[in-house]
């Protein structure tokens, strides 16, 4: 018979690979900008911003933290580095965005400045793993609400111009399983903090494939095969958190 502890392990493996695959999915854009050798629309900000909910992870998995949670420390270790490579390649071709480079300086930088401070706060203030879940928890929930609550301009989109040309159908699928299955994670040994930001970014999820389906129908087919969407929407609905 299988464990509740050897349940969570199979869960979170599988978490990690659809994770994997949510890290990845700028990667057509960033090959595009590669290409080009210019950024043109796209902003450095959904990268930054997932920087910082990777960061604040891995100090809540840390043992000295919310202890047992190395697969929580393992996925946002990879999608950490995947997010500064991205981030490394949008610097070196955003000379000719103005204040691109200097918002993603700034932007590092502010991230550091704030992780280092939960950081020494947690470790100095706070003695118990409970008090110290609690406040990094927090901390890390409100940042992945504000990542899986992203789509909400593309949805409204989808809404107003009743065609799902914006919002691609297999990452909003992988976001539903992610959310899904970090969701099951949580509950195998409850955890209350990757529960609640991931059971609404299930539902977030759901809500997208929803709207797909009602709408696919409606969509002109120049939308689905036709000229690309603007660089600037399409990230949009890429912005998700994988944890």
């Amino acid at each position: 018979m299988v464990s509740a502890g050897q349940a969570r392990t199979v869960v979170g493996i599988i978490g990690n690979v659809i994770s994997f695959g949510l890290f990845l999915s700028p990667v057509p854009t960033f090959y595009r900008i590669y290409k080009k050798k210019a950024v043109e629309d796209f902003s450095p900000v959904p990268y930054i911003v997932t920087v910082l909910n990777c960061m604040c992870w891995i100090f809540y998995g840390m043992p000295f933290v919310h202890p047992d949670s190395t697969l929580v420390v393992t996925i946002n270790s990879v999608g950490l580095l995947l997010e500064l490579i991205y981030l490394a390649i949008f610097f070196t071709y955003a000379a000719k965005l103005k204040n691109g480079r200097k918002k993603v300086l700034i932007g590092l930088a502010s991230e550091v400045v704030f992780v280092i401070i939960i950081v020494v706060i947690t470790m100095l203030a706070l003695h118990t793993h409970t008090k110290r879940s609690l406040i990094v928890g927090v901390i890390c929930d409100i940042v992945n609400i504000l990542m899986y609550c992203s789509p909400l301009t593309i949805m409204r989109k989808v809404i107003q111009t009743r065609s799902v040309k914006y919002m691609p159908f297999y990452l909003s699928l992988a976001s539903f399983l992610n959310g899904a299955v970090w969701t099951a994670y949580a509950l195998l040994k409850f955890d209350i903090y990757i529960l609640v930001s991931n059971s609404i970014g299930a539902v977030a999820g759901l809500v997208q494939l929803i709207l797909y389906a009602i709408f696919y129908r409606t969509t002109l087919k120049d939308d689905h095969h036709g000229s690309p969407a603007k660089p600037s929407e399409v990230q949009l609905s890429s912005t998700h958190s994988a944890y």
